[in-house]
């Protein structure tokens, strides 16, 4: 639909011209005509102005204009009933406008009385009918605003019923049903009094010559600006006739400024972004008269712009105006304007260079919004094609992402075109990409409640982003996490290392940073171990959530901060290609080790090993990472990194490192008053052990590590133990002896492993001692030799055939031949002979034996009743063989006291052989005394020789 008159109708080609007015203006600095290179477009012929201009036959005489003012002034008061009445007043205004530069009676009463006027003429626009064109008197509405604003009269500016003015005459026009609605004959037309297709035609002629009216002298693009603002939203308008109507009339409002723009400084145009994003979102209309319409606009807005940034543009930045002037140039002679406006990418190129940061950010809000209100697909397609072009061009200045972000990420719950989502993802991409917006935009993707909704969750997965910046992504987001790893103990967890870990997941689902994933796979892998030691037993409840971010319903229960880190490192193993690892860790149920708060090392361990049992190249990354790794965060950071860090130094890779990286930092955590790095320090230590290299650093642990076997971890003693197994032969002789004492008190420990492995040990010692340094050890030896000989007889096997193991090997140090009896597998109660056996053999081979009946004694009181009762049998068979001039001296009170407890035992084997015993002890001490007196009878009766 053209309304335009006919010397419009033509060409829309335009040209800039020389621009003499801009060169001769001061803002203008020193840019000369050959610094403005002319923009293709227009032939070189001057445009007829479509505006209505008034012309004068001589002003007013003063009678006229006092009965002018005079019947406006019963306009006022009174009521304007018929179309005649109201044409009228309008007229009679328009009239009294005339006078304005002339008569100041005119001026003073025009001016006290605006409120009046606007009163008056929006009145006349809202007694007219909505959804029909019966009259011409919003017509002539319009040419009484025009004529007043040819005398700088403006009625539509300035204040809110003037505004409110403006938006009326505009819903009036704009909103009228389509002009096929419109000329219907027998709706529209009873009468046949007008025309009603050239009536509408005026009328719309005249809205946009008052359009046009308002921008005639506008040097400082202020009412552009206003005009802008009431037209936007019905540029948007879903209905297409008023689409049309609005782009057709913003087009001949560009179209007029361009013919008399006459800049000034200072430019108060405000929207200039918007007005580009919009027109540009109206070239790709699927209505091809928009779009027509919407390209014409394009082009004078371009040349307005040129306009613009000439005056405005600093001087220091007087180069890259000139460069693109050249590069504008250059596109526009390559394409007419119909092809060059079709196409978003080309719209992007030129208007990119000519607009600052907030004119870009306005550009990229107003086509969000465009996207969002602009329902049909081709639209909508286009602006995302616009938005694409414009990211990618404008680079790095774009200011205000955070909220760029927002509009986005709302967006995606609204539209349903699947390539229209895949635009906006797109969008985030290209920010994301760009290492000034990279973290500003995860931070914003992080606010958003987790689990990520589908939205999101697909933007994560379907990130396209060029190669070589993934790696960049993937870390920035990495180290979000590990941010919070290293900072202090707070009270709750941080939201971010939740919605962090959950984003990781969906990145490595949607597997788009395949390369980057295996490039940063140690970083990964450790950081994710981590964040699950640190969400073990946690629910959302113990995390920070920002105020307001789940708005409508509670976190569910079901979901928490640990099943994310699981999750993630799961699919990170399975996108690596680790599957056999992943397997490992299901078979022996590694994922329940890693959650459990008292075993999750268990569960580091068994990765740590089945990643260097299946991928030595990936294990030895992980390796050399950790070596800055463990020197990090908190102690929950260091803990699972030490615990992966020792089960790989197994590799041979290891013997690379300096003592300072893994002997060293192994003494300060065996320094430690943390027994799970104590226990980590031994485990490696006994891999180290292993590889020659390191042996001598190690040994100079020793005493260290002895004194551990104190400890009351169980773990701890047992490491302790083997690495001091792998150092007995070479251990010096005072080691050896300390060594030998500590692990004779470990003799019986209820620790059944600590027990069983204190006598390995203790045997090792025994051989290992030179020969001449046996005597210094013997009674060490003999001291042994009772307690293992009753621990033969303990309950648990291994701790029985261990005590006979180191029996023997003390009998060779003695050079001793053990009975056999020593061997039998069966208890001592059953076979009192072979007991008798054993005692009587000690009782030839030991001195002191009243010491070994102590000794023994005081394994009567042993917690196990196989050594209680053992104990007690030894030592009634054992008395026998007891000096009695021994026994006479120290008695056998205090024997005879202890089995008297035992005749209590509520155990009845136990309680016979304490009798069993007790009667031995006594006989023991009676007997000397009755071969005494036998003897004296014997010598009395001569039956004894002299």
């Amino acid at each position: 639909m053209s309304c335009a008159s006919d010397s419009d109708s033509g060409s829309v080609d335009l040209q800039l011209g020389n621009l003499e007015d801009i060169k001769k203006q001061p803002s203008s600095l020193e840019l000369t005509d050959s610094d403005i290179t002319e923009i293709p477009g227009l032939p070189g012929e001057s445009l007829t102005d479509t505006s209505r201009h008034l012309t004068h036959q001589g002003p007013l005489g003063e009678v006229v204009a006092e009965q002018l003012i005079q019947s406006i002034q019963e306009f006022f008061n009174g009521e304007l009933k018929s179309e005649l009445e109201k044409l009228t007043a309008l007229r009679s205004l328009s009239s009294l406008s005339q006078t304005l530069p002339s008569d100041e009676t005119t001026e003073s009463f025009i001016h006290s009385h605006i409120a009046d006027i606007v009163h008056l003429l929006s009145t006349l626009v809202e007694e007219e009918p909505r959804q029909s064109l019966f009259s011409p008197v919003l017509q002539e509405v319009f040419i009484t605003i025009t004529d007043f604003s040819y005398q700088d009269v403006y009625l539509l500016f300035g204040s809110e019923d003037r505004a409110d003015l403006f938006s009326l005459v505009t819903k009036s026009v704009i909103a009228l049903p389509s002009i096929k609605i419109l000329t219907h004959p027998q709706e529209i037309m009873p009468g046949g009094s007008y025309n009603s297709q050239c009536l509408y035609r005026q009328t719309f002629q005249a809205f946009v010559e008052m359009l046009q009216s308002l921008v005639i002298k506008d040097r400082h693009l202020e009412n552009l600006d206003i005009i802008f603002k009431h037209m936007h939203p019905w540029l948007q308008s879903d209905k297409d006739h008023e689409r049309e109507r609005a782009t057709t009339s913003m087009t001949q409002v560009l179209k007029c400024l361009f013919k008399h723009l006459s800049l000034q400084l200072p430019v108060r145009f405000q929207r200039l972004g918007q007005v580009v994003a919009l027109m540009a979102l109206l070239c790709g209309d699927p209505l091809k008269e928009v779009a027509e319409e919407a390209a014409e606009g394009m082009h004078y807005l371009l040349h307005i712009t040129l306009k613009l940034k000439c005056i405005t543009y600093d001087k220091k930045n007087r180069q890259s105006l000139k460069r693109a002037m050249k590069k504008c140039r250059e596109l526009l002679e390559l394409y007419n304007i119909k092809q060059f406006y079709s196409c978003p990418f080309r719209i992007a190129q030129v208007f990119e260079v000519f607009l600052n940061s907030n004119e870009l950010y306005q550009f990229v809000m107003a086509t969000l919004d465009g996207l969002k209100n602009l329902k049909h697909p081709h639209t909508q397609l286009s602006a995302g094609e616009l938005l694409i072009a414009l990211v990618k061009t404008a680079q790095s200045r774009f200011e205000k992402v955070p909220e760029i972000m927002g509009v986005i990420c709302a967006l995606l719950s609204t539209i349903s075109q699947p390539k229209v989502c895949q635009q906006i993802r797109n969008i985030v991409s290209l920010f994301l990409s760009r290492p000034k917006y990279t973290d500003t935009v995860i931070d914003h993707l992080l606010c958003h409640p987790v689990p990520y909704d589908r939205h999101l969750a697909e933007l994560w997965r379907t990130l396209e982003v060029e190669l070589p910046k993934t790696t960049w992504i993937l870390w920035r987001l990495l180290r979000k996490l590990q941010k919070c790893h290293d900072s202090g103990t707070q009270e709750k967890m941080a939201y971010v290392a939740v919605a962090v870990t959950d984003a990781l997941y969906e990145v490595f689902v949607g597997n788009r940073l395949r390369a980057a994933t295996f490039r940063l796979f140690p970083q990964l892998l450790m950081t994710l171990l981590i964040q699950v030691h640190h969400t073990i037993g946690l629910t959302m409840s113990d995390v920070a959530i920002p105020s307001g971010l789940y708005p409508e319903q509670e976190v569910s229960s079901e979901v928490t901060p640990l099943c994310f880190a699981i999750q993630a490192t799961k699919t990170l193993l399975l996108r690596t290609f680790c599957w056999q690892e992943f397997n490992i860790m299901e078979k022996n149920k590694g994922w329940t080790l890693l959650e459990g708060k008292d075993c999750h090392l268990q569960g580091v361990s068994l990765l740590a090993n089945a990643l260097l049992e299946r991928n030595h190249l990936l294990a030895h990354k992980v390796m050399y990472l950790l070596v800055p790794f463990l020197n990090r965060g908190n102690d929950k950071h260091k803990l699972t990194s030490a615990g992966f860090f020792v089960e790989l130094l197994q590799s041979p890779v290891a013997r690379r490192f300096p003592s300072i990286y893994c002997v060293a930092r192994l003494k300060d955590w065996l320094l430690l008053e943390n027994n799970p790095f104590k226990i980590l320090a031994l485990r490696g230590l006994c891999y180290l052990t292993r590889q020659g290299e390191m042996r001598e650093d190690i040994k100079s642990l020793l005493p260290c590590i002895l004194d551990l076997l104190y400890e009351s971890d169980e773990k701890i003693v047992l490491l302790a133990i083997q690495i001091l197994l792998q150092f007995v032969r070479t251990m010096d002789f005072t080691t050896l002896t300390t060594m030998m004492r500590t692990l004779f008190s470990l003799f019986g420990d209820v620790r059944p492993d600590v027990h069983r492995f204190s006598m390995i040990l203790f045997g090792a010692s025994i051989k290992s001692v030179k020969y001449t340094d046996k005597k210094g050890v013997e009674s060490q030896v003999l001291d042994s030799l009772v307690p293992l000989l009753l621990y033969s007889q303990d309950e648990n096997d291994a701790i029985a055939a261990e005590s006979r193991q180191v029996l023997t090997i003390c009998a060779q140090f003695l050079k001793w031949k053990l009975p056999q009896a020593v061997y039998c597998k069966a208890p001592w109660f059953i076979n009192p002979s072979d007991v008798a056996t054993i005692c009587k053999f000690f009782g030839k081979k030991c001195k002191g034996k009243v010491d070994i009946l102590a000794q023994t004694l005081m394994f009567s009181k042993n917690a196990k009743l196989p050594i209680r009762r053992a104990a007690v049998l030894f030592v009634g068979l054992l008395s026998r063989y007891v000096d009695h001039s021994e026994l006479g001296t120290k008695g056998t009170d205090w024997i005879e006291d202890d089995l008297k407890k035992l005749l209590h035992d509520p155990e009845p084997s136990l309680r016979i052989i304490a009798s069993q015993a007790l009667f031995r002890i006594q006989k023991a001490v009676a007997e000397p005394h009755s071969r005494q007196t036998l003897y004296g009878l014997r010598k009395l009766t001569g039956c004894l020789p002299i």
